[in-house]
């Protein structure tokens, strides 16, 4: 055990090194609390109120325990902040010599071999001069480049197409049998990995590698004494989706875009190959088209009537078959074909066993519509077993950290979804004087929020409310329609002379930037800003919620679930739905107060919180401020700013 006391007193070893560093008796007790986990090689589920300064809590007893530790955050951005600033800070100010490595999928790194391909290529492929642009900065810079991070390219998006054609993913990656194998930057990377002290990962790469035993974090895992999960709330759905299995048009017309370029190189004189493959192509477009909708899920059920898809899918399935004898006979002239073949007798296996098997008591089986692709899933109804395999392969501290896991300080919802039977708990409140800086306020007069009007009332009721807030609010929705009716009605809205902002109009890190600049914007948003968006100081003063965020229960994986609970004659209301919101909640709730210093109000629209009882288990889980229904009291707050 080391002395913490002195590391994070007010003129202790990290005041020199961190920016407007302040003693926190919460951070003190929870770093306490960590290091002992660490040390006894425990399973810690800790809730730390807005700051805390989790992240050092867990940095400082991380550090100066030794041996190997694995910090899992929940996005890249926190991955990157991590590694550049917030660690080396810590060991800069313990003096501490370990080494540090950043670990991303393998999507976020160049790779040479399809980079090549990309500039042999005779142009058909790209869509627009800015590719054939771009691709020119991208090979200069991996020339040159150490780490071939993508991040580092900051001239070229993120979601800039050409990506796509210079990074591999775990289907079309050669391994060994690539003959860049040796100067491969996804390789380096792991290297660098497997002998730093600290490596940095995200949740979607914890679970990809270790479940899937594809990163090469599966050599990592068994040499590890600490695994820290920061942002812990995100895993139960995280651990969903990669327990699970999918396929999606996507995959599938990248299959056919690298079949096109391998068969051009090693199999020219074979033309039915192109054709095949050409065929296949047009299947899974037609495929696509059978849902018109977008942002949908749907289960095996439901499409069961649906005529035109079960035809597409019976037709593609077809195509598939007949690609996979075609690649399996001209597989060994390339490896490149080789791969190809693999990759499609392996999407034919699963969307075989899709379309064939119905849903069970263990899984389901389902369909999600995005803008430009669909796809099939096999998800399982519940992750705690399969993630507890995981916690008792060898002794190790497991530490799950974040600013909401807990409903009413009670973690028995998280720590039963994800399998955490043997887990120690521990919670801290905010160190903010949230009965001082905050006000929740829910207004009077609403329908239930199934009323046909109910969001039309909802605008109604916060217009007088961003008058007197001059604007600076988030109004945050719980679905993509609500938001933009909600922003329909405040551009028709008379005396209300306030930028609005809304999400989509630009990526979201641009609509924060102007909504920081502007300093009385109004941002109306859906789930992209409920939470790890930090605005302090007056910009944000104002958080609107427009009802409480239960998901829809007709999500075919929710309603699976909630009818699997109520068969094992639990209630799914009170042990699953209920914690779910209430977490959610906290998460949109956790925008307004950043800061010491920040003062705002928190206006939750939904009249359920004051009518049902399971309300007052939802407010009471918030921070502790003031409540009020009045108007007039929510007017003084800002008139007295």
């Amino acid at each position: 055990m080391f002395d913490m006391e002195s590391i994070f007193s007010e003129d202790g070893a990290l005041s020199s090194y961190i920016k407007e560093f302040h003693a926190r008796r919460q951070q003190l007790e929870m770093a306490n609390v960590i290091d002992n986990a660490i040390n006894k090689r425990q399973i810690l589920v800790a809730e730390a109120g807005t700051g805390t300064g989790k992240t050092l809590a867990y940095l400082v007893p991380a550090l100066l325990n030794g041996g190997k530790v694995i910090i899992s955050t929940g996005t890249k951005t926190l991955q990157d902040q991590l590694f550049r600033r917030d660690i080396p800070n810590v060991r800069a100010a313990l003096k501490t010599p370990v080494t540090v490595a950043l670990l991303k999928g393998r999507a976020n790194y160049i790779c040479h071999y399809h980079l090549e391909k990309s500039l042999q290529d005779d142009r058909t492929s790209f869509t627009t001069r800015e590719d054939i642009r771009y691709l020119q900065s991208i090979e200069r810079y991996a020339r040159v480049s150490q780490t071939g991070d993508k991040s580092e390219l900051s001239e070229i998006p993120e979601n800039a197409s050409i990506w796509q054609m210079v990074t591999s993913t775990r289907d079309n990656c050669l391994g060994a049998e690539c003959s860049n194998f040796k100067n491969c930057f996804v390789m380096e990377a792991r290297k660098q990995a497997l002998s730093a002290d600290v490596v940095v990962v995200n949740h979607h790469l914890f679970f990809a590698d270790v479940m899937l035993r594809d990163e090469g974090l599966n050599e990592l895992l068994p040499a590890c004494n600490t695994v820290i999960f920061d942002e812990a709330h995100q895993l139960p759905e995280t651990a969903s989706l990669f327990f699970g299995e999918s396929v999606s048009t996507g995959q599938l017309l990248e299959l056919v875009r690298d079949t096109k370029v391998e068969a051009v190189e090693a199999a020219r004189d074979f033309q039915a190959l192109s054709l095949m493959n050409a065929g296949f192509e047009k299947s899974v477009r037609d495929f696509r088209l059978t849902i018109p909708e977008e942002n949908i899920r749907l289960s095996q059920s439901m499409l069961g009537k649906n005529k035109n898809f079960n035809y597409a899918l019976n037709n593609a399935i077809d195509q598939l078959i007949e690609l996979v004898k075609f690649l399996e006979n001209q597989a060994e002239r390339s490896e490149g074909l080789k791969n190809c073949w693999q990759r499609a007798a392996d999407h034919l296996h699963f969307m075989q066993r899709w379309r064939d098997e119905q849903s069970s008591q263990s899984e389901i089986r389902w369909i999600e519509v995005f803008h430009q692709a669909l796809q099939l899933n096999i998800t399982p109804l519940s992750v705690a077993d399969i993630f507890q395999k995981q916690l008792s392969e060898t002794a190790r501290a497991w530490i799950f950290v974040s600013a909401t896991l807990s409903v009413k300080q009670n973690f028995a919802h998280y720590i039963a979804e994800m399998g955490l039977a043997s887990a120690h708990t521990a919670y801290w409140e905010s160190p903010y004087n949230y009965p001082e800086q905050a006000l929740l306020y829910v207004p009077t007069g609403l329908s239930e929020p199934n009323h046909p009007s109910y969001i039309d009332q909802v605008v109604q009721a916060a217009l007088p409310v961003l008058r007197a807030s001059s604007g600076r609010a988030f109004f945050l929705c719980t679905s993509l329609r609500a938001m933009q009716r909600i922003y329909e009605l405040l551009q028709a809205a008379e005396a209300l002379d306030y930028p609005l902002l809304l999400q989509g109009q630009g990526s979201r890190s641009y609509i924060l930037e102007k909504f920081r600049e502007l300093k009385n914007a109004i941002l109306i948003g859906s789930q992209s800003f409920w939470e790890g968006v930090d605005v302090r100081g007056e910009a944000l003063s104002l958080v609107i919620i427009d009802k409480l965020p239960f998901a829809p229960p007709d999500d075919p994986v929710l309603s699976a679930r909630i009818e699997k609970i109520n068969l094992e004659g639990r209630n799914a209301f009170i042990e699953y739905q209920l914690p779910r919101a209430v977490i959610n909640l906290k998460q949109g709730a956790g925008r307004l107060i950043r800061d010491e210093t920040d003062r705002g109000v928190l206006m939750i629209c939904d009249p359920r919180l004051i009518t049902k009882a399971y309300g007052k288990q939802i407010w009471q889980s918030l921070p502790p401020m003031k409540r009020t229904r009045e108007l007039s009291e929510i007017e003084n707050f800002f008139a007295n700013r």
